[in-house]
């Protein structure tokens, strides 16, 4: 007899949503040593495979050199590295112990680094060579970095004999979204939250014990390590884990070279991917995934022709993983709909409450709780009777149960698959001394590539007259003060910033500029 959905969803929550749900033993100590739990390969394709076997000896190890650090339960650990085995390493071995993992994007420069440390209250870092520098100025923090030292405490110090259980309820992750005001909100991420990953990767993603799946996303945001990282280990299926940034060529030449038959990325991949010229065969997907901003039909389109397949877009965000989308497992996949984000995801409800894409809290895989620390912001986020997480994203539903997005309410910019909060570019180009007032805001990228670029509208102090040079340092000041992946593309100087009489700047109306 066939599980259906619901079956299906009450299952995951009974393993992971278990009082004594133990995070290392549901993503690793249960699976087969000698399966494949990550494949990491470098810029040339070269590749190592790494078993749960061997992530199970080594984060154990680790773990017992972390708590001679001081690492103990509830403690809030950064963590700065690319995708290298290190990585899941450390990530383990930090469950282990009960801690929570603070994952930190490797384009972060220090600003957006500080915000977090010291948002999660951290006392040690673990980082790379690579990015060791940019934890420097950091006071009063510990740094472990790869190699040498790190290396001797996985291979000197005795497995960890027991392994924490932190329940369903417990704190296994703690990320930051950023929005238009205030500081980035500190995400917490239960164990029970595995019901959904798993969920997703199941029905939406459709990921098979005989798939090659390769999320490109970066695991220093939410999709990356949700469905890259995290839920990959849930399922125990293997994903790939390129150690190098984007380009078209890599992209296709990993793609040929281990016979990718799952692809997850951002619309921002597939559109380079339309434009390069490359894909002229060799690549033999059987599903093909898009999330982080809106596809459009264009893309759809192209990959018909190249893939031999649609690509199908979902819908989510860091509060709640992924929830709408355009599935691809048989059980429950329907038609595509142009510009449709595609219908709820097993184990959730939605609907439009106040011209806002809405889930109901009741949903049984709704595991967003609040944000740290801040209760305020918090209850933004639910109506008054907290029946409904208000997404702050605007849209529509059809009579078929369809969902579309039409804008952000909140204005929080999707470039390039990430989500960039202009307070955080605000805070960092209001510091130059010839910057009198200044608002960020997203507009489409000319190139079609990026689905939006960051784009800055600059008041001068009175003395001080625009230029191109001017533009450029404040360019840089960003890239290299808070994040490579953020920095203005396009730098406007105004007279005057349009505001409300209560002063709040209006950006629909730069955004139309």
């Amino acid at each position: 007899m066939a599980t259906t959905t619901d079956e299906a969803v009450a299952g995951w929550l009974a393993t992971y949503a278990a009082a004594d749900a133990n995070v290392a033993w549901l993503l690793c100590d249960r699976h087969d040593p000698r399966a494949v739990a990550f494949t990491f390969v470098e810029p040339d394709l070269s590749s190592r495979d790494l078993t749960y076997g061997e992530l199970a000896e080594a984060s154990r190890r680790l773990a017992t050199g972390l708590a001679g650090l001081g690492v103990r339960r509830g403690d809030r650990v950064p963590v700065l590295m690319g995708k290298r085995p290190e990585l899941v390493v450390t990530m383990l071995a930090l469950w282990r112990l009960g801690a929570v993992q603070v994952p930190l994007f490797t384009a972060f420069q220090v600003g957006a680094i500080q915000t977090r440390v010291d948002g999660a209250k951290a006392r040690l870092v673990l980082t790379e060579p690579s990015q060791r520098a940019k934890l420097d100025t950091l006071a009063g923090i510990d740094v472990l970095q790869t190699g040498p030292e790190f290396d001797d405490l996985v291979t000197n110090s005795p497995p960890l004999a027991e392994s924490v259980a932190v329940g369903g309820d417990g704190a296994m992750l703690q990320l930051y979204t950023s929005g238009t005001t205030g500081k980035p909100k500190g995400v917490v991420v239960p164990v029970r939250a595995l019901a959904a990953f798993h969920c997703y990767l199941h029905y939406d993603l459709d990921v098979r014990a005989d798939d090659v799946f390769w999320n490109a996303a970066d695991p220093g945001w939410a999709y990356g390590i949700y469905y890259g990282i995290v839920g990959p280990l849930a399922a125990g299926r293997r994903n790939l884990l390129l150690n190098a940034g984007f380009s078209a060529e890599s992209t296709v030449g990993l793609l040929r070279r281990f016979g990718v038959t799952n692809f997850a990325a951002a619309p921002t991949v597939y559109r380079a991917l339309s434009k390069s010229g490359l894909v002229d065969g060799g690549i033999a997907l059987r599903r093909a995934s898009s999330a982080g901003e809106p596809l459009t039909p264009d893309v759809v389109s192209w990959a018909r022709e190249a893939f031999g397949i649609e690509v199908r877009d979902h819908y989510g965000q860091t509060e709640l993983g992924m929830l709408i989308g355009n599935h691809w497992n048989d059980e429950i996949a329907a038609p595509l709909k142009d510009s449709s984000m595609g219908q709820p995801l097993p184990g959730y409800a939605a609907g439009i409450v106040d011209g806002q894409i809405a889930i109901e809290a009741a949903s049984s895989l709704f595991w967003f709780a609040g944000y740290h620390e801040d209760a305020g912001r918090t209850a933004e986020r639910f109506t008054a009777d907290k029946r409904w997480y208000l997404t702050a994203d605007t849209g529509r539903v059809d009579e078929d149960g369809y969902f579309f997005f039409t804008a952000r309410d909140d204005d929080v910019i999707l470039a390039a698959g990430y989500r960039i909060g202009p307070f955080d570019v605000e805070s960092v180009l209001i510091t130059h001394p010839a910057v009198l007032d200044v608002a960020v805001v997203g507009r489409p990228d000319p190139a079609g590539v990026r689905g939006e670029q960051v784009e800055a509208f600059v008041v001068l102090a009175p003395e001080i007259p625009p230029s191109d040079a001017l533009a450029a340092e404040l360019t840089a000041l960003v890239r290299d003060q808070y994040s490579r992946h953020a920095y203005p593309r396009a730098v406007h100087f105004i007279d005057a910033l349009p505001k409300t009489p209560s002063g709040k700047v209006q950006r629909y109306l730069l955004r139309q500029r």
